[in-house]
């Protein structure tokens, strides 16, 4: 009993606690909310391609230059061990990280930003 008292309390105090932090958003006077969120976009649209550009795509790009690298290496060692070398990882995580390189030049236009 104690327990599920316990849980009770914790429960409430969330609850309490959302109600009090939460801020209820509302439209312009008009009521067109459509319309607020499409001025919210155009406000943040900039800063958000900032954001991919310069944090997003370095990042996927660094994750697939090294697995691209590590998995060129093990293919190699599997040839030494094999005398077969398996081209298809490397070349299909060559072929993303091409496309992730050069995606931040094309992306924008694609999305209509």
């Amino acid at each position: 009993m104690k327990k599920y008292r316990k849980i009770m309390m914790l429960i409430c105090f969330v609850m309490l606690c959302s109600l009090m932090f939460t801020a209820t958003a509302y439209a312009s006077g008009s009521g067109d909310v459509a319309g607020a969120i499409q001025s919210t976009w155009t406000d943040a649209s900039s800063q958000i391609k900032t954001v991919v550009n310069k944090v997003v795509f370095p990042a996927i790009d660094l994750i697939l230059a090294v697995f691209f690298f590590a998995k060129l290496g093990m293919a190699y060692f599997d040839y030494r061990k094999h005398g077969q070398f398996e081209w298809a990882a490397p070349a299909i995580l060559f072929a993303c990280l091409v496309f992730t390189l050069t995606a931040p030049t094309y992306i924008w236009t694609i999305l209509g930003m």
